[in-house]
């Protein structure tokens, strides 16, 4: 039986998303949910856009993959996944003569806020320019919305490296593995003139035997608190998940940044004491990764 990888990550930024906006409002991309609250959101566009940006600046994922074929933007037709790890775990579609595609190995969800956005709004000019040249400055308004968020990603590890009759090496595919793991831990958004940190406060998935997001919209933070509490109870619930017969809590592990959650003393309940650091979570992680595929490093 295959394994695939799966985890959602909790992590805190300000307002990593604008739409088209109206007039001289620049708008938050938003869910409205039934509740009467609105999140707003990142979406796996933007998520993955980033982590292909660090593969390129860190470990020199190719870019020069992609042409305009009949007016439409695509990958090249003589580039495979031997040459670029992006369209290994994020597929591709090729439109020419013979339509080629492969499915996302890798499979993100949207970054969505887990704290309502309360319509906060910043008012900005350009004063400073202005002046330079005694002019009347121009005016915007952009919305704003810090928050905590959450995302999924799947991964399933059979599939990496793999595509009709090509197949990279065992150390290939875990190299490419290893890599998009360096980057989602540090992983950051460059937006209007900030630069985010989207990396891990909050980290809970495992190597499982089918590819599942099990935690997909499962982490939220506790109702009427005065911290940044974790529901664990819903923690809970789902690591009693069975698979094959087998409980998804033994292969499950919780990386956490200390101080950071009112309630983290809870967290090692939720995964039978299986909880560390970022760091611990992701060397944890890796190990499994390289005995799955037969790896000595």
């Amino acid at each position: 039986m295959g394994k695939a990888l799966s985890f959602t990550v909790v992590f805190q930024a300000n307002s990593l998303n604008y739409g088209e906006g109206i007039a001289n409002i620049s708008e938050l991309k938003k869910i409205h949910r039934g509740n009467g609250d609105v999140l707003t959101f990142a979406s796996r566009q933007s998520i993955r856009y980033d982590i292909v940006r660090l593969g390129n600046e860190w470990f020199e994922w190719n870019l020069q993959t992609v042409d305009k074929t009949k007016g439409t933007l695509q990958f090249r037709e003589d580039v495979s996944i031997a040459d670029s790890v992006e369209m290994d775990l994020f597929g591709y579609l090729k439109t020419g003569k013979k339509s080629q595609k492969r499915p996302a190995v890798a499979r993100l969800s949207h970054a969505v806020s887990l704290e309502p956005y309360r319509s906060d709004m910043e008012f900005l000019n350009n004063m400073g320019l202005a002046e330079r040249i005694q002019e009347t400055p121009n005016l915007a308004n952009i919305e704003q919305h810090e928050s905590l968020y959450s995302y999924t990603i799947t991964i399933d590890l059979d599939k990496v490296g793999k595509d009709g009759d090509i197949e990279l090496s065992q150390e290939t595919r875990l190299d490419r593995i290893e890599q998009l793991l360096e980057i989602i831990k540090l992983l950051n958004r460059n937006i209007r003139g900030r630069q985010e940190s989207l990396a891990p406060l909050f980290i809970i998935g495992g190597v499982y035997q089918v590819a599942n997001p099990f935690f997909l919209g499962r982490v939220n933070l506790e109702a009427q608190s005065h911290s940044w509490n974790i529901n664990v109870n819903a923690l809970k619930d789902v690591t009693d998940t069975t698979f094959a017969g087998q409980s998804i809590r033994e292969q499950t592990h919780i990386g956490y940044v200390s101080g950071m959650f009112g309630n983290e003393g809870e967290f090692a309940s939720v995964v039978e004491g299986k909880a560390g650091s970022i760091e611990d979570f992701f060397t944890v992680i890796k190990n499994e990764i390289r005995d799955y595929y037969g790896v000595n490093v």
